[in-house]
């Protein structure tokens, strides 16, 4: 069990392209919409980026050309960066918070699929949408994390990306396996100790997740796929539990 044999989740879940193909398309409606909007928010920063620039750096229009550039240059890059990767990490959020019910029939196929006791029901949409906005705001969270990272001279620029890249792929990767655990009735502490063994594999399934969502349009194909390995990795953490798993009642 480890970094690679969470990361071999996502590609399990990508077999079911090919073995359920119309259930797969049905989880990218919510993914396409929220990918538009994203899309059209980061057009309108791209265009705007540089005269918000210019108007909150006021005090470099009397310095030099070279060094007011180099300011303000340096600035419209990080903006771009931190926007693109907050569009990135709040993708997972809003897509669950928008998408729900999509999902939800995605995971009980996938749990009737993979036999055994399977919960009649869901988490439900309401509490579904609360933690996908959760999420969202643990994105903007990161966001502000790596932006300050990568702010650090030569270091901060590499270090932020990844650094970003793993915390966001473990809250991923945290609230993509908790739906087939809150369906069986564990509250967030139940879950924290039941993965409390399995650190290295949540954060390799959530990585590779989060590096295909850097991919243009990767999202759009990756999340329905992602849903499908989540189901699996909480399935193989049950069973490895003992079926229902610690703390889960009856």
């Amino acid at each position: 069990m480890g970094f690679a044999h969470g990361a071999g989740f996502l590609l399990r879940g990508l077999r079911m392209w090919r073995q359920r193909p119309g259930l797969m398309l049905l989880g990218m409606v919510p993914a396409v919409l929220v990918l538009v909007l994203l899309v059209g928010l980061f057009i309108a920063i791209v265009l705007l980026a540089d005269d918000l620039i210019g108007w909150a750096t006021p005090f470099a229009d009397d310095w030099s050309d070279l060094w007011r550039n180099v300011l303000r240059v340096g600035l419209y890059v990080a903006v771009i960066l931190g926007s693109l990767f907050l569009s990135v990490v709040t993708f997972t959020g809003l897509t669950l918070a928008v998408g729900d019910p999509f999902y939800e029939k995605i995971w009980k196929e996938t749990e009737l699929m993979l036999g055994g006791e399977v919960p009649e029901r869901g988490v439900g949409w309401l509490r579904g949408a609360v933690d996908g906005l959760g999420l969202v705001a643990l994105g903007v969270a990161t966001t502000a994390l790596v932006f300050v990272i990568g702010l650090v001279p030569v270091i901060g620029p590499v270090v932020g990306p990844v650094l970003g890249v793993m915390i966001a792929g473990r809250l991923l990767a945290g609230e993509l396996v908790s739906r087939g655990l809150e369906a069986r009735g564990m509250d967030r502490a139940a879950q924290k100790a039941l993965l409390a063994d399995h650190g290295s594999t949540m954060l390799g399934f959530g990585a590779v997740v989060q590096l295909c969502f850097l991919i243009p349009f990767g999202a759009i194909l990756m999340m329905p796929a992602a849903v499908v390995g989540s189901t699996m990795l909480a399935r193989e953490v049950l069973d490895g539990a003992g079926g229902e798993g610690r703390g889960i009642p009856g």
